[in-house]
């Protein structure tokens, strides 16, 4: 017997909005230790977020990352509005963050950009940065 669908969509959902609680890492000793929440847990989101390069871990969704390796030898003039696109575009995937912006641009070295910038979630602002070799 083939399961029916007709009348599915015309019934209500509800959308349960999903939990922020996660574990807690500590990224200056590399351990996983205790449990995080809340502004934390989303921090902790954006990081894991920015360093990680979409479409490479098995483990991830292709929604998952932000892609950066294509950026190797391209000029800056290309590389900085690209950064601020696929930043906005990896981070507005998570349903806490509503809007990032105050994109800054620095230039250490040749062959590299340091981006800092805000985002926006539903439990405050908060100010996050990557270093990218172009």
């Amino acid at each position: 017997m083939i399961p029916s669908t007709v009348g599915f969509l015309d019934k209500d959902f509800e959308i349960e909005e999903q939990p922020s609680f996660t574990y807690k890492m500590q990224t200056d000793t590399n351990l996983v230790r205790g449990y995080t929440d809340g502004l934390e847990a989303v921090k902790q989101a954006i990081f894991k977020i920015i360093m990680t390069e979409r479409y490479q871990y098995i483990m991830y969704s292709w929604n998952y990352g932000i892609e950066l390796l294509d950026l190797f030898g391209e000029p800056v003039t290309y590389v900085c509005p690209e950064l601020k696109r696929r930043i906005s575009e990896a981070l507005l995937w998570d349903d806490r963050i509503w809007s990032v912006d105050n994109f800054e641009f620095d230039f250490p070295q040749k062959g590299v950009v340091h981006v800092a910038f805000i985002a926006h979630t539903v439990f405050g602002d908060v100010q996050a940065e990557r270093e990218v070799n172009f």
